[in-house]
Formats: C-alpha cells, structure tokens, sequence
C-alpha cells in the first residue's frame, strides 16, 4: 500500500493561482512568467552544478548580442533550456498536445540538444555506464533502457495510476524512475524534471522548482527511494505556489 503524502490543502492553492492568474493584466502575466522561468532555468541548472548570473539569464532572455564570443555556449544552454520549457507547455494542452509516450522523452531531449536534430534518426540512448557523472545513484544499464522506459510510459499512462495516485506523487514518481534510467549521456537530469513538470501541467497543476538549496538533499532522495523523492517534490511544490501567490497579491490582486 502505498503511503499517503502529509495531508493539506493543496487543490485549494491550485485553485487560488489560477484564480489569480486568469485575473492578471496580460503585462503583469509576461512579468510573472518571465520571472518564474528565469528561477526555474537558475535553479535547475543549479542542481546540475551550473550557476548562471542573473545578466546572463537576462542577456539570453532579450536575445542580446553576445558581445564575448566566450559566453555563447552558456547563452545557448539558457535558450535551450527556456525552449525545452515552452514545449512542454505547449504538450499540456490535453486536447492538442500530444499524448504523453516515449517521443514525449524523445522531444524534451532534443529541445535540450537540437543538435540531435541534425542527425538522421530518433536521438540515440546512451551506449555506456558512464565513469564520470554528475547523479551518483544507481542507473539503468544500457540494455534495459528501452524497455524500462516504455514501462514507465504505461505506467504514466494507466488508468490505475491516474486514479490511485495523487499528481504531484505521480510526477515525482515518474521524474524519479525517469532519473534512475538515466536514458541519455546529457540531459536526463533536466528532461526528469521537465518531465514531471509536463505531467503537473496536464493535471492542471502549476510546475514545480526544485532550488538550488535543496540540491544535496535532491541528491541523496534520488539514492534513497520513491518517497523521499515524493516529500522532497510535495514540499518544492508548495513552496513554488506559496511564491507564485504571494507574487500576485502583492500586487493587489
């Protein structure tokens, strides 16, 4: 039986951001948004050992000229990133996105690395245990990389789960299986979470920001098992909403 998150009322700050958002002036919306992707891209990269400056997120942000050809390639990792999170909030959208399935995975990936793309053929999976990484938990073995993630995918996709499992443990659950298979050389730390932050939107929930401050504990929950990942996720979730609404009723709506 699987164990119950700590009880709160967490569809009802769901309901109070929305609320709040579909009363917000377009141009307090584009101010919100924009704020909220810089932290996520921030934040994210962070856990990934990457710590961005706040001009340099704002420079890749306005599509400013670079004017030292050395900061290019961290220019085009924020552009990337902000451009793997505007697909899979176009994927949310239940009655025009498509459904969640293993080019799902797939697409994330290459929004992350377009230049897969200009490879013929679907991105490859990785070939090797890697010696040197950033995660130090265990991960799927090459072999069983296809068919643990199509595993994942029905599972994702099963009227069980959906019915049985709470969202925000649904996301976390799958982010972290996601992680424990570890599909590609680079990237699958952020196309975890991207992911589990595409399955929140498809259930009408906000995304969740796992911060910077919680990277040596998102660590250790990745070596630990399903449930810590859960607490650790229920939590960055509610601390992401709490912001997400104090930021719009500060402004008086």
């Amino acid at each position: 039986m699987q164990p119950v998150l700590p009880a709160d009322p967490v569809e009802e700050r769901v309901a109070r951001f929305h609320t709040l958002v579909s009363k917000a002036d377009p141009e307090v919306l584009a101010q919100f948004n924009q704020r909220f992707d810089m932290s996520w891209i921030y934040h994210d990269s962070a856990i990934e050992g990457v710590v961005y400056a706040q001009e340099e997120l704002l420079a890749a942000f306005d599509q400013a000229t670079v004017s030292d050809p050395a900061m290019l390639p961290a220019y085009d990792e924020i552009r990337q990133h902000k451009a793997a999170i505007d697909l899979i909030r176009e994927m949310a959208d239940k009655k025009k996105g498509p459904p969640i399935s293993l080019d799902t995975i797939k697409l994330i990936y290459c929004a992350l690395a377009p230049e897969e793309n200009e490879t013929k053929g679907p991105p490859k999976y990785r070939k090797e245990m890697p010696l040197h990484r950033l995660y130090f938990h265990e991960i799927t073995t090459p072999d069983k990389i296809g068919p643990k993630l199509r595993q994942l995918i029905d599972w994702v996709n099963s009227p069980e789960a959906k019915r049985a499992t709470h969202p925000v443990r649904l996301a976390a659950k799958a982010h972290y299986q996601l992680l424990h298979i570890y599909p590609f050389a680079k990237h699958s730390g952020k196309v975890a979470r991207l992911f589990m932050n595409l399955l929140l939107l498809r259930h009408g929930f906000p995304p969740v920001i796992i911060h910077s401050t919680e990277r040596q504990q998102y660590y250790e929950a990745l070596r630990a098992d399903q449930n810590d990942m859960a607490a650790l996720v229920h939590t960055s979730f509610r601390s992401s909403i709490e912001s997400a609404i104090k930021f719009f009723e500060s402004l008086g709506y």
